[in-house]
């Protein structure tokens, strides 16, 4: 698998990275959290950059692409604040969220780009799919450490294959919905399920050279 490359960008934990990066494939987390420049973990390189701004590498093949553009404007959970928000923050949005669209198309391997339940289906078009933690879950080695609910949006493309369902038994928790309020409450949910991140890699590995 040398000289691949996989590109994931808004991705602060690199969650849905590690099965490509263990598999030899050189691996881009990119996000404006992580810090400046780069620091690499074996294959898994961790680029804090603005993606507006930042270019993948030059001379490798493009394997996956996933994105995960900030959601904090366009959830329709969020709808009663909208009107507070403005004009500019729904632009910023869904400009940050086009990039991804653009830069998916533009990798021409497979892809997903992630939202919840957002204003993405009026503005661009509906979802391909959608997914809970839970139905992903039977993919750990513990099926109970998300054994929970968070209906989830997947925009997809360039021959994405949905991996096929691993439930975790009923009855499911609402870990995400239940979260105390902190400084990272938003990252940690939109944190990629380790569980989906496997299935997704196991399900597009043959697209692999």
């Amino acid at each position: 698998m040398n000289n691949t490359t996989a590109i994931f960008l808004f991705d602060r934990t690199g969650n849905i990275a590690k099965p490509w990066a263990e598999a030899g494939v050189t691996c881009y987390s990119v996000d404006v959290q992580h810090a400046k420049g780069e620091r690499r973990e074996g294959n898994h390189v961790f680029v804090g950059a603005d993606v507006r701004h930042w270019l993948p590498p030059l001379g490798s093949k493009i394997v996956f692409f996933a994105a995960f553009p900030p959601c904090t404007h366009l959830a329709v959970s969020g709808a009663r604040w909208f009107r507070g928000k403005g004009l500019r923050r729904l632009a910023e949005a869904i400009d940050l969220f086009a990039v991804a669209a653009d830069m998916a198309e533009w990798s021409g391997a497979p892809y997903l780009i992630e939202n919840p339940v957002s204003v993405v289906s009026s503005h661009w078009r509906k979802p391909d799919y959608t997914f809970s933690p839970w139905e992903y879950a039977g993919f750990l080695a513990d099926p109970e450490a998300e054994n929970t609910t968070k209906k989830t949006c997947l925009w997809t493309g360039g021959g994405f294959v949905m991996p096929e369902k691993r439930p975790a038994p009923a009855p499911h928790r609402s870990d995400v919905w239940l979260m105390s309020p902190s400084a990272d409450r938003a990252d940690l949910r939109s944190a990629t399920p380790n569980g989906f991140a496997r299935a997704v890699y196991l399900a597009n590995r043959p697209k692999l050279p």
